[in-house]
C-alpha cells in the first residue's frame, strides 16, 4: 500500500511501549539505510520492514510512502546556529502522511576514547523536541543512545525523546584491527559477557533507561565491522548468519523490544550475508506481526532442565503472545552458549507442538504456535 496519498496518522504510544498508529498496536521493523543493488528497496518491502530512514527532503520521505514505508528522518540537535534550518525542515515535511518520526542527534552521550565527555547534553536535546513539537506535534521523536554509558546519563535524555533505542553489534571477528566505535578489547559493547545474547542485556538497560511505557527499539547488527575499514581485510569479514540474526532479534523481542532496527546495511556489496539475514528475520516477524504487537501473555511457565554436560548461565528466555484464534505464540531463546535442554511446564494450552524434551542449540530461537 502506498502511504503517499494516505490521510494524515494519528500517532500514540500505548501504556506498555507500543506504538499506535491510526490505533492499531504496530511492531515496528525498520531499516536505516537500504542495501546495495538496485532490488534492494524491492526487497525490503517484500520481506516485511515497515520502517525506513530517509533524507530530510520531500522527495525522499515522499518516495518512502510511495514504496509502501513508514519513514523517519533526522533534524538534529539546536546549537545556537540551526534553529531556523530545522524549522525549515519541519515546517516542509510535516504534512508528509508516511512521516512517523523525527530524530535529533544520533548517540549524543558517545564520544570515542573519551568516554568521560558528552558530545551533545541532555538539555539541547530535549530543547529540540520542545522546538520540533511545537511545530509538529503530531509526531513523535526518536533518540539511539549510545549502549555503554550509566543508565543514570541516559535518563537524562527522556524528556527530548518518545521512542528510546541502542544499537549492540556483537558479531566482531578476534583481532579486529582497532576501529572507531570499538573498545580496546575489540567489543562494541561493555558488559562482561561478550557472546550475541548482550543484546538482551542491553535491551533491559534501555527499558531501564525508558521506563515501562516509552517505546524500546533495539537496532541490530546488518554489516561486518571490517567493512568500515578503508581497505577491508578479506579475512576479517564477519557477517552476522541467518541464525544468529534470528537469534539477536528475537532475544530483543523477549526482552521488551517495541521495534528493531538494523544499521549497516549500505556498507556491503549486494546481496551480502548480512542483507540476506536480516531480510530473513524480517519475513519470519511479517508472519507474526499479529503477535508480536499484542500485549505479552502474563504467564509464568516452568522449566526443567536436564543435564547437558554444561552448567546454566541464563538458560532458557521467553514471551507469550495471544493468537487471533484464541492460542498464544511462545518465543523461546537459549541465552547459553551451550546445548541446553529443557521441558515446558504450566503452559496452559493442550499443545504447543513441542516434545517433551525440547533440545536448543546455542544461541537458538524457537517460535511456537500453542492452541488450546
Amino acid at each position: 500500500m502506498s502511504l503517499l496519498l494516505a490521510a494524515a496518522l494519528a500517532l500514540a504510544i500505548d501504556t506498555d511501549g507500543m506504538l499506535l498508529i491510526n490505533g492499531q498496536r504496530t511492531f515496528m521493523v525498520g531499516l536505516y539505510d537500504f542495501a546495495a543493488g538496485p532490488s534492494a528497496r524491492r526487497e525490503a518491502k517484500d520481506a516485511g520492514f515497515n520502517l525506513v530512514h530517509t533524507p530530510a527532503t520531500l522527495e525522499g520521505v515522499r518516495q518512502a510512502g510511495k514504496d509502501g514505508f513508514y519513514a523517519w528522518t533526522g533534524v538534529g540537535a539546536l546549537d545556537g546556529k540551526n534553529e531556523a534550518a530545522i524549522r525549515k525542515t519541519v515546517e516542509a515535511l510535516r504534512g508528509e502522511a508516511a512521516l512517523i518520526l523525527w530524530e535529533t542527534e544520533d548517540e549524543p552521550t558517545f564520544v570515542w576514547k573519551k568516554p568521560r565527555e558528552i558530545r551533545t547534553s541532555a538539555e539541547r536535546i530535549i530543547a529540540t523536541r520542545k522546538l520540533v513539537q511545537s511545530l509538529d506535534p503530531k509526531r513523535l521523536l526518536y533518540l539511539n543512545q549510545s549502549p555503554t554509558n550509566l543508565v543514570s546519563t541516559l535518563q537524562k535524555y527522556n524528556a527530548g525523546t518518545d521512542v528510546t533505542a541502542t544499537d549492540v553489534y556483537p558479531v566482531i571477528p578476534r583481532g579486529i584491527r582497532n576501529q572507531y566505535a570499538l573498545w580496546p578489547d575489540g567489543q562494541q559493547g561493555d558488559f562482561n559477557n561478550e557472546t550475541i545474547s548482550q543484546v538482551g542485556q542491553y535491551t533491559d538497560k534501555m527499558r531501564q533507561v525508558a521506563g515501562p511505557a516509552k517505546p524500546v527499539f533495539m537496532v541490530l547488527q546488518g554489516f561486518a565491522w571490517e567493512s568500515i575499514q578503508k581497505e577491508p581485510d578479506p579475512k576479517m569479514m564477519l557477517y552476522p548468519t541467518v541464525e544468529q540474526a534470528r537469534f539477536m532479534a528475537y532475544q530483543a523481542i523477549v526482552h521488551g523490544a517495541n521495534g528493531v532496527l538494523y544499521w549497516g546495511l549500505h556498507l556491503g556489496p549486494a546481496n551480502n550475508p548480512a542483507w540476506q539475514a536480516a531480510r530473513a528475520v524480517a519475513a519470519e516477524l511479517k508472519g507474526i506481526a499479529a503477535e508480536l504487537a499484542a500485549r505479552p501473555v502474563a504467564r509464568r511457565l516452568t522449566l526443567e532442565y536436564f543435564d547437558t554436560g554444561h552448567s546454566l548461565d541464563r538458560g532458557i528466555a521467553y514471551t507469550m503472545r495471544p493468537t487471533k484464534d484464541g492460542g498464544a505464540l511462545l518465543i523461546a531463546v537459549n541465552e547459553d552458549k551451550n546445548p541446553v535442554e529443557v521441558s515446558f511446564g504450566n503452559l496452559g494450552f493442550a499443545s504447543c507442538g513441542m516434545a517433551a524434551r525440547e533440545a536448543f542449540a546455542p544461541f537458538q530461537a524457537k517460535v511456537y504456535r500453542c492452541k488450546r
